[in-house]
């Protein structure tokens, strides 16, 4: 990757900040993305003491024209556009009789439509260079999560797109990867939007628990080198995977009970 011109949405925290590291450290030359300005700023000092090529770029990523923008300033800076992860993504917690029908558009504007408007603008350039366009899906793209309707939805219209994208793709040169992580420690509980739409705040979760953000930015380095079309992480998202495709039913039951246990969960 030593060279190689990488953009990445989302990337001020998490395992965007993470990605931007492992690329980074390798000699990629990185425009990451992010709506928080002061959060952009921040990663790409931190990153640039590290002797990390790195420039910011403030985008709103369900915005098309801040994507454009994005993928024209990529290549004002580089003169060119090798990878693209689509890594900026949103969730939400409440029972899809309770939300409000705005937050599940939300994040499907976030986690899809702002997939396709990165995708879209920054492809021709990724053409041009047989590079790669990589989707930070989920284990909710392949199995469904009670109390999670906007984000189970937006995954599983990603991985659709993603794979109609891998088989256009096919006699192109372009490298196209779904990369699944299960829970991964990250802040993405935190800022997850309620039933009004409101955030979080803290996680349901255990976060110790979960693989770190920077072990999956590894696994994902390493599935963009090999060229590999679909990466599933943690052998939990495994397991519920292949559960899921064979045993739907008794799966239904095991995630309903997995997820009524988190804390203050909507699941009784």
């Amino acid at each position: 990757m030593k060279d190689k011109v990488v953009i990445i949405t989302g990337g001020s925290s998490g395992i965007g900040k993470a990605l931007a590291e492992a690329f980074g450290r390798r000699g990629s030359r990185l425009l990451i993305t992010g709506r928080n300005a002061a959060d952009l700023s921040a990663v790409v000092d931190e990153l640039r003491k590290q002797g990390i090529d790195i420039h910011g770029f403030s985008a709103d990523v369900s915005r098309e024209e801040d994507n454009r923008q994005m993928a024209a300033e990529a290549v004002r800076l580089f003169g060119r556009i090798d990878i693209l992860i689509n890594n900026a993504g949103i969730t939400m917690r409440a029972l899809f009789e309770d939300v409000d029908l705005d937050v599940v558009r939300k994040v499907m504007d976030i986690n899809f439509y702002g997939v396709l408007y990165a995708t879209k603008h920054c492809l021709p350039e990724i053409m041009k260079n047989k590079g790669s366009v990589i989707g930070i899906s989920s284990i909710a793209g392949y199995r469904g999560l009670p109390a999670r309707t906007g984000y189970s939805a937006s995954k599983f219209a990603l991985n659709g797109f993603l794979e109609v994208l891998r088989t256009e793709m096919l006699k192109k040169g372009v490298h196209v990867l779904t990369a699944c992580p299960g829970f991964t420690a990250s802040n993405i509980r935190k800022r997850s939007l309620t039933k009004d739409g409101e955030a979080q705040g803290d996680s349901p979760r255990d976060e110790s628990k979960m693989m770190s953000a920077e072990e999956c930015a590894e696994h994902i380095y390493r599935a963009t080198v090999r060229r590999k079309k679909i990466l599933i992480l943690t052998a939990q998202g495994k397991f519920t995977v292949f559960l899921n495709k064979w045993f739907p039913g008794l799966t239904d039951r095991l995630v309903y009970n997995v997820m009524a246990k988190e804390a203050n969960s909507p699941l009784k």
